[in-house]
């Protein structure tokens, strides 16, 4: 007798890891605006998308980020070219047409002079907008979303449903998209331009449609949004925790950031942590719910998190240690140079190319 093949999904990495790698590579992005460095970010978390990136319509997302990447990058310039910028600059790359605006409008500007300075400003500021959302794009590419559900904590369920939910429209959306503007092409007829795109829209949006519904269905059969009867003295002392650890967080956040809060800062944040923590393990009385064969957080979810947790740290502290490396000057305008410690340190962002598991198959 033969045993059963195991199942794919049991050997895969923790969901939440790869959120957690990706958000770490993503505060590393907001702490530099040096465009090489970005550039590796973006190189980093796409070359871990294209090796373990399962074959699922949630991971076909990631192009979708990467254009509206690109989309907030040309409107941050469109932004810059014709309402100016604050940014001072001598080298003029072109002249618009300037509106005169009324008195109350000081500060703005349309048109007017486009300097070099002002457009590499807008640039790499837009450079780090864009490898923000690249780095989201990864994450769920590489997460699997109901799998991401069934680890949250009790008391985050129904949030984490509407999460799950949007996050998935986008994906199945593109893929309707994909499906039907390649049906037109097979049967001869146009898939571009306003006629095609109206033509596409409606059986899109029809299964959209579809798709809540069924969605509604299956939730109501499986008794979603049913709660267990907690005592009101525990509910009381949830929604303390919770509330109050969120405040904790805020103002140990505060403190950490700012130079005056260094000495109050950690212990809040930490205090606030903790009572956030009580608070959700507290809420999870409400849920009734199992979970069937459970993720693991094994030692692979901790070396992937460890890895974007210390391209964050590292590139934190080559920002308070040589900011002019991290922040290059655009006045006077200067050419960037990849500074090599901060280069080493996002390239421990490729650790889950080599540590985690192979891409899971669909199901």
């Amino acid at each position: 007798m033969t045993s059963s093949p195991r199942r794919p999904g049991r050997a895969q990495l923790h969901p939440g890891a790869w959120w957690l790698w990706a958000l770490a590579l993503g505060t590393a992005a907001t702490r530099t605006t040096n465009p090489l460095l970005l550039a590796l970010l973006i190189t980093v978390s796409a070359y871990v998308v294209a090796t373990r990136r399962p074959d699922t319509p949630w991971s076909r997302s990631y192009g979708a980020f990467v254009k509206l990447a690109l989309a907030v990058i040309l409107v941050r310039l469109l932004f810059a070219t014709v309402l100016g910028s604050p940014v001072p600059g001598t080298h003029t790359l072109l002249t618009l047409p300037e509106l005169p605006l009324p008195a109350w409008a000081q500060g703005i500007r349309l048109g007017g002079e486009v300097t070099a300075e002002a457009l590499t400003f807008a640039l790499y500021d837009g450079l780090r907008l864009a490898t923000l959302l690249i780095c989201v794009g990864a994450a769920n590419a590489l997460a699997n979303p109901s799998r991401l559900l069934k680890s949250l904590p009790g008391a985050l369920y129904e949030l984490g449903v509407a999460v799950v939910v949007a996050l998935t429209f986008a994906p199945h959306l593109i893929a309707d998209v994909r499906r039907l503007r390649a049906a037109r092409r097979l049967r001869g007829r146009p898939d571009n331009g306003i006629r095609g795109l109206l033509q596409v829209g409606l059986p899109v949006l029809e299964g959209a449609l579809e798709r809540s519904v069924s969605l509604a269905a299956a939730m109501d059969a499986r008794g979603y949004g049913r709660t267990a009867r907690v005592p009101p003295a525990v509910r009381r002392t949830t929604a303390a925790l919770t509330l109050g650890g969120l405040l904790g967080v805020c103002a140990g956040t505060y403190g950490v950031l700012t130079a005056e809060g260094a000495a109050y800062g950690l212990p809040v944040l930490l205090a606030g942590l903790t009572a956030a923590l009580a608070g959700l393990k507290l809420g999870g009385r409400r849920s009734v719910r199992t979970r069937y064969r459970p993720d693991r957080w094994d030692v692979r979810a901790w070396l992937v998190v460890g890895s974007g947790v210390a391209v964050a740290a590292l590139l934190a502290l080559a920002a308070s240690r040589d900011p002019a490396a991290l922040h290059p000057g655009v006045v006077p305008l200067v050419a960037p140079t990849l500074p090599l410690w901060p280069a080493a340190a996002v390239l421990l962002g490729l650790l889950p190319a080599f540590v985690a598991p192979d891409p899971e198959e669909p199901s």
